[in-house]
C-alpha cells in the first residue's frame, strides 16, 4: 500500500478541518475536491482576483450536496490580517495556495506581487501561529532555483532569483523557516514545478502554456513558442500536487517537518515536445489540427532555460510517488479542455 493510500484511508476514518487559501483557483479547487471526497471539513478563502466561481461550481457538481455542505467559503483577501484570523479559526491544517503567480505579471507589477505574496503570506503565518494550527503547508516555487545551472534541481542548492515573483517565493521560504525556529511552528514548503491539469485557466494575459496551447488550438488561434522551443521544464500533473499537499499536512515523520520539497515528476520536456504532444491529443478529435505549426518569437524575460527536479527527498521523507507522467496527465487535461471548449 502506498503512503498516499494510507493517508487517504486514515483521513476517511478521522476527518479534520482544513483551510485552503486560493480555493477558487486551479490548484486550490482540486485540493478542495479531494478533501471533500475524503470526508473532510474545508474552509476556503479567496478574493477571486485570479480564481473563478465556476471552479467551485464544478467541485460542487463533482462531490454532491452532502459533501458540499462541509465547505464554507470566506470571500476575502490575505492582505487583511483580520480575514486571515477569521479563516484559520478552529482549523487543523492550512494549505496556503493563495498568491499572484506568473513571472511576467511580477515584472509588470512588482508591488502588487509583493503585497500578495509576501505581506499576505506573513499575515497567514501570523494568523496560523496564533491559532496553533497543527501544520502550515504552503505553495513555494521552482522559480527559487533562479540562475543555478545544476540539473536536476536539489532543494539545498539554489541560485539568484530572476524575477520579482521568484524573490517573493524565496522570501516565503525564509519566513517559514524563521517561524519554525522562533515559534516552533510546523511548516512545509512545496516547490511546484510547472503544474497543469483540469481547471487551469486557458485565458488571460498570464495563462500557463499548456492550457493556453489547448485553447489556442481549439479556437483556431496562433500558437506562440518563446525562443527556439528547446527550453525544458518538469511538467507536473495536478494529482501529484494534491498528493504532496496531503502527505505534507499529515506526516508524522519529525524529520520531514520544517522542510522544503520539490513537487514534480523528475523528468524534462522541451516546449517543442510539449507542443507536439498537445497537438496530437487535439488531433485525435480534430484531425485537421495535425498540421498546425507554432510561431517562434523572442525568449521571455525572467525565464530560466532548463528545469528538472530531483524528487528523492520527497520520496524518502514523505513517501511521495508521482502517479502521472506528463503524457498521462496531458491525456486527462485534453479530455477536460475538449469537453469544455468550442472552436471559434
Amino acid at each position: 500500500m502506498s503512503k498516499f493510500v494510507e493517508v487517504k484511508t486514515a483521513l476517511l476514518a478521522q476527518p479534520k478541518v482544513w483551510l485552503v487559501t486560493g480555493v477558487a483557483g486551479f490548484i486550490g479547487s482540486n485540493l478542495l475536491e479531494q478533501l471533500l471526497k475524503l470526508g473532510q471539513t474545508v474552509v476556503g478563502l479567496d478574493n477571486f482576483s485570479t480564481g473563478h466561481r465556476h471552479n467551485l461550481a464544478m467541485v460542487q457538481a463533482s462531490v454532491g450536496a452532502d459533501a458540499w455542505s462541509r465547505f464554507t467559503l470566506i470571500e476575502g483577501d490575505i492582505r487583511d490580517l483580520a480575514t486571515c484570523e477569521q479563516a484559520v479559526h478552529g482549523v487543523n491544517y492550512v494549505l496556503h495556495q493563495a498568491a499572484l503567480g506568473s513571472v511576467p505579471r511580477s515584472l509588470e507589477n512588482p508591488i502588487r506581487t509583493h503585497e500578495s505574496n509576501i505581506n499576505g503570506f506573513l499575515n497567514m503565518l501570523v494568523a496560523a501561529r496564533d491559532a496553533n494550527v497543527e501544520r502550515f503547508v504552503y505553495a513555494a516555487s521552482s522559480s527559487t532555483y533562479g540562475d543555478h545551472p545544476g540539473l536536476p534541481k536539489v532543494e539545498d542548492r539554489i541560485g539568484k532569483p530572476l524575477s520579482p515573483y521568484a524573490v517573493t517565493k524565496y522570501v516565503n521560504e525564509l519566513y517559514a523557516d524563521v517561524f519554525g525556529r522562533c515559534y516552533g511552528m510546523p511548516t512545509i514548503g512545496l516547490r511546484y514545478f510547472n503544474v497543469f491539469g483540469p481547471r487551469q485557466d486557458p485565458d488571460g494575459a498570464y495563462a500557463a502554456v499548456i492550457p493556453k496551447w489547448f485553447g489556442s488550438l481549439l479556437r483556431n488561434q496562433d500558437i506562440f513558442i518563446n525562443g527556439d522551443g528547446e527550453t525544458s521544464r518538469d511538467f507536473c500533473f495536478i494529482d501529484n500536487v494534491v498528493q504532496m499537499n496531503l502527505l505534507a499536512a499529515t506526516t508524522d515523520n519529525a524529520e520531514a517537518i520544517n522542510q522544503v520539497y520539490n513537487v514534480a515528476v523528475g523528468d524534462r520536456t522541451t516546449l517543442n515536445q510539449l507542443y507536439g504532444w498537445i497537438r496530437e491529443q487535439v488531433a485525435n478529435i480534430h484531425p485537421e489540427k495535425a498540421g498546425v505549426e507554432p510561431i517562434y518569437r523572442d525568449f521571455r524575460a525572467g525565464d530560466v532555460r532548463h528545469s528538472q527536479a530531483d524528487v528523492s527527498k520527497a520520496n524518502s521523507l514523505l513517501g511521495y510517488a508521482p502517479t502521472h507522467t506528463i503524457r498521462q496527465g496531458l491525456a486527462v487535461a485534453a479530455a477536460y479542455y475538449l469537453e469544455r471548449m468550442h472552436e471559434r
